[in-house]
């Protein structure tokens, strides 16, 4: 059983009989959005230094770099997982319908994000006027499909009897990518009916945390969000460890899974009821 952690893809043949299509389509899909992702980062970051202008203190084009290297450590993570899945679950309908609302999600989160860019204006949060509203609106629901998507591979994966996936990374991404569906939604949703990263206003000039720009002062949503997009690649990466050690009781990673669950609602509510991460 290959349970490597790397990118290579070994592309089975798209002859197989029995199959409705080729297995090796979802990987070129995946295949095609992370290199799409990348581009778009690349286009971003030089765009960022022959663009100057600067919105709320940062450089306009620092949020879409920020989603397209998201999308990046997204898709390769899918990549990753899908090439291990048997021939048949590659090439099902399911999967196939799956990455096509990603696919579509995609292109108009990206579009919308980097039009907002290029105007000088907000992206999140913009509803001041009706055109605003519904295409913010539009962007929430493609974030949700992409959660949905997310939430989907992993129940594929872990019923998928033929993957090359060894017992400890199977459920890492079962559980994985089912909690980062599900914490994804609560504080998402929660942040966007806020208006706002915060919880409480900042003073000006008020500390952040170095690197991620998080409050030191006030509540602050964004440290619980971070903690649910990346349960799909903490628990799954955690399971393939396990896998190269000696075999690990299936105990093992549900209880990891309700650890890191309640560490991230404990972060979100902290959050909520106004206190930062960590006071600066």
């Amino acid at each position: 059983m290959n349970t490597s952690f790397v990118l290579s893809i070994d592309l089975p043949t798209s002859g197989q009989s029995g199959l409705p299509f080729p297995p090796t389509t979802s990987l070129s899909t995946l295949r095609s959005l992370l290199g799409f992702s990348l581009g778009l980062l690349l286009c971003f970051a030089a765009a960022g230094f022959l663009d100057t202008r600067e919105l709320d203190g940062a450089n306009v084009w620092l949020k879409p770099a920020k989603f397209a290297l998201s999308f990046v450590v997204l898709y390769a993570t899918l990549t990753w997982v899908v090439q291990r899945l048997s021939p048949a679950m590659q090439a099902g309908r399911t999967l196939r319908a799956t990455l096509t609302a990603m696919v579509l999600a995609t292109w108009t989160e990206m579009a919308y994000i980097a039009g907002r860019a290029g105007m000088g204006a907000h992206s999140h949060f913009a509803v001041s006027s009706p055109v605003e509203a519904l295409l913010y609106s539009l962007m929430g629901v493609g974030a949700v499909t992409l959660v949905v998507g997310i939430a989907v591979i992993g129940w594929l994966a872990g019923r998928d009897i033929k993957a090359q996936l060894g017992p400890a990374l199977r459920q890492g991404v079962q559980w994985g990518f089912g909690l980062s569906a599900l914490l994804t939604l609560i504080t998402a949703g929660y942040l966007s009916s806020n208006g706002g990263h915060f919880v409480g206003v900042p003073s000006a000039g008020a500390a952040v945390l170095p690197l991620f720009g998080w409050s030191g002062e006030v509540g602050d949503l964004r440290p619980a969000h971070f903690l649910a997009l990346h349960a799909m690649q903490a628990l799954p990466l955690l399971g393939w460890l396990w896998d190269r050690r000696a075999p690990q009781s299936p105990w093992r990673m549900r209880a990891f899974a309700l650890v890191y669950a309640v560490v991230t609602l404990v972060v979100f509510v902290q959050a909520v009821l106004g206190a930062p991460l960590i006071r600066l």
